[in-house]
C-alpha cells in the first residue's frame, strides 16, 4: 500500500534529526542552520520518494518600514505539495552588514524557520530561539533536559517516585514543552 503525503511527512518528522553544527561565540551556544536541516533531510528524498523545496518572495507592505521576506518550505511527491511558511524581516540599517549579507541572513533565517515549521523542529531548547543576547548572564553550568533521551526517562521515573520537579530544574534548564511534559507525571 502507498503512503499518503501526509504519511510520509509525518514519518519523516518522526525520524528527523538535524545537528547543531553551527556555534555562536557572542551568545556562547550551539544551534542548527538552516544547511544543517537540508543536508540531514537529503536521505529522506530516496527512502519516502519525496522532494523538498523551498522558495522566498520578498513581501512589501504598507505598515511596515522593511521588507518582509516570505520563505516557503514545501514537501512533494507524485500526487501532493504540502507547504510551510516562515516571515522574516530584511534590516536595511543593520550596521556592519553589505546589502547581499543583509539579504542572505534574512534569507537563511527565513529557510530554517520555514523547514523547522513544515518538520516540526521544536527549537525551544535551541539557545539561538531563546538567546537573551546579554541580557542576563549565560550559565554554562546546566544543560537542557531533551525528550526522548535516556536524562528525561530518568526524570519522568523520578517523579513517578516521588520526586519533585524542583530538583530537576536544579539540575537542568527545561525548556516550556519539556516541563509542561514532566508537569504531566503523576
Amino acid at each position: 500500500m502507498e503512503l499518503t503525503l501526509n504519511q510520509k511527512l509525518s514519518l519523516i518528522q518522526k525520524e528527523f534529526k538535524a545537528s547543531k553544527s553551527k556555534f555562536n561565540s557572542f551568545g556562547k551556544y550551539n544551534f542548527r542552520s538552516a544547511e544543517d536541516i537540508l543536508e540531514a533531510l537529503k536521505p529522506f528524498n530516496e527512502k519516502y520518494k519525496v522532494n523538498f523545496t523551498i522558495t522566498e518572495t520578498i513581501v512589501h507592505s504598507q505598515f511596515n518600514e522593511f521588507p518582509m521576506l516570505c520563505s516557503t518550505a514545501s514537501i512533494n511527491d507524485d500526487l501532493d505539495t504540502i507547504q510551510a511558511t516562515a516571515i522574516v524581516g530584511i534590516d536595511l540599517e543593520q550596521k556592519g552588514m553589505q546589502m547581499p549579507q543583509k539579504f542572505g541572513s534574512a534569507s537563511s533565517y527565513g529557510k530554517k524557520y520555514a523547514l523547522g515549521n513544515l518538520l516540526l523542529i521544536d527549537d525551544t531548547q535551541d539557545a539561538d530561539a531563546t538567546n537573551k543576547h546579554d541580557k542576563e548572564p549565560v550559565s554554562d553550568d546546566k544543560k537542557f533536559l531533551n525528550k526522548n533521551t535516556p536524562e528525561f526517562n530518568k526524570a519522568i521515573e523520578y517523579l513517578k517516585n516521588g520526586g519533585n520537579i524542583a530538583t530537576i530544574e536544579n539540575k537542568y534548564k527545561l525548556a516550556k514543552a519539556v516541563k509542561d511534559e514532566l508537569l504531566k507525571v503523576k
